[in-house]
């Protein structure tokens, strides 16, 4: 089996190179790029999949990259070199971005004939942006937070549930912190520069992200109390530091739960899998902090991440093929199992239950606990939204974390550095 170890992912294309060197090569040969971010485990189960289907088809050569921080910096550069490879992955917050910068090729011409996912059903449209198309989502899953048990259980400090409170997530991250007194270790993230933090503080308050023209849903006033809830807990030592909380890329690998500094972790339901593929201890999954009266979640379904055709790619028929097989063939739905979310396809949920192990157990038990809880999914990010997570939203997170500039001038300045991006 082909696999490639965390600290060397670049290694995939050359892998995938060889995978496509199986087969001897002919002129009418077609090598299909793809491009992906993710741990070890998701690499792993992506060749996988590319090497059984160039079993099928001798005449494809599937030659593949796996980035991690600088994913999307190499994706915009590739874009305008009219290189982008001819599958490549994207998530709701990128999909509407990219798809209105012509990255993405629109695909209903695709389904039901090449693409088979018509049985989707009303999950096709949560890869829609102004009435087409653009993606193929890979599974479902929504916010949630990942929480170290064995370390609260050490630390003698109630795990967090669904009805625990942003005031109560605070003193028991506080309380971890004292507890388990080790040098960098610390009950939280900070999690003042992520932007699905944000989303959902926002959509508990019956407040959005983004507004239905394309700018921003919030005031200054609502983003100064984001960063003043971070900025308090940081100080009263809950939640990593500056510096740690700068070297988080919003992967796996350098999340604070990931380098085993934080006792949490703000992420999406999938990722349990590749969290606990990294350590003994037991991981678990519950909702993000509530507010009091748990007057809303502010969770929502989302397809957990998405393949998208270039629009450049001279092989748009064979990537739509690909991604089929992907989403809808019992062999690949074996090997992916739930790591990139819930399969979107019943059947393909229904065929590989039996197969599951409790923690990919424990995220399809999650996504379907939620049902009672999500609120209706928000209109799709806008145009700039990419730019205004890198750009706006966590450099200036990281200035208020470094004492740099106030929580009531980073909020003035996320609307007004926000809004110009739009």
């Amino acid at each position: 089996m082909v696999s490639i170890t965390r600290r060397n992912v670049l290694k995939a294309s050359a892998m995938m190179a060889i995978l496509g060197a199986a087969t001897p090569a002919r002129a009418d040969d077609i090598r299909l790029r793809l491009y992906w971010w993710g741990a070890q485990e998701r690499n792993r189960r992506t060749l996988s999949v590319a090497a059984k289907y160039q079993e099928r088809h001798a005449n494809i050569a599937i030659v593949g990259e796996s980035a991690s921080a600088d994913y999307f910096q190499k994706l915009v550069t590739m874009m305008g070199g009219r290189n982008i490879p001819d599958v490549f992955q994207l998530e709701p917050n990128t999909l509407s971005d990219f798809s209105k910068r012509g990255a993405c090729a629109p695909l209903d011409a695709y389904i039901p004939n090449t693409l088979k996912i018509a049985d989707f059903g009303d999950n096709l449209d949560l890869c829609k942006v102004n009435g087409k198309i653009w993606g193929v989502g890979l599974g479902l899953n929504s916010f949630s937070m990942v929480v170290d048990e064995t370390i609260f259980k050490q630390a003698g400090v109630p795990v967090p549930t669904d009805t625990t409170s942003w005031e109560e997530y605070a003193d028991r991250s506080v309380a971890v912190t004292k507890a388990i007194n080790k040098p960098n270790f610390w009950g939280a993230p900070n999690g003042a520069r992520y932007h699905n933090g944000l989303n959902v503080w926002l959509e508990q308050r019956d407040k959005r992200l983004y507004s239905p023209d394309g700018r921003l849903g919030f005031t200054a006033e609502d983003a100064s109390e984001w960063f003043d809830y971070w900025d308090k807990l940081a100080k009263r030592g809950g939640c990593v530091p500056a510096d740690v909380q700068a070297g988080d890329h919003l992967d796996i690998d350098s999340s604070p739960l990931g380098q085993f500094k934080s006792a949490t972790g703000l992420q999406y339901s999938n990722q349990l899998i590749g969290y606990q593929a990294q350590t003994k201890n037991k991981l678990s999954l519950t909702t993000y902090p509530m507010t009091k009266g748990l007057a809303r979640s502010g969770h929502f379904y989302r397809p957990a991440l998405i393949w998208s055709i270039a629009e450049t790619s001279k092989y748009k028929e064979q990537a739509a093929e690909f991604i089929s097989y992907f989403v809808t063939d019992p062999e690949a739905g074996a090997i992916l199992g739930v790591e990139r979310g819930v399969p979107m396809l019943p059947a393909i949920r229904k065929l590989i239950a039996p197969t599951l192990n409790p923690i990919e157990q424990a995220t399809v038990e999650y996504v379907s606990f939620i049902a009672d809880k999500v609120v209706p999914h928000p209109a799709p990010a806008p145009k700039g939204s990419t730019e205004f997570d890198r750009n706006v939203l966590r450099p200036i997170a990281d200035q208020v974390a470094f004492g740099r500039i106030s929580v009531s001038e980073a909020g003035k300045r996320v609307i007004s550095e926000g809004n110009a991006v739009f």
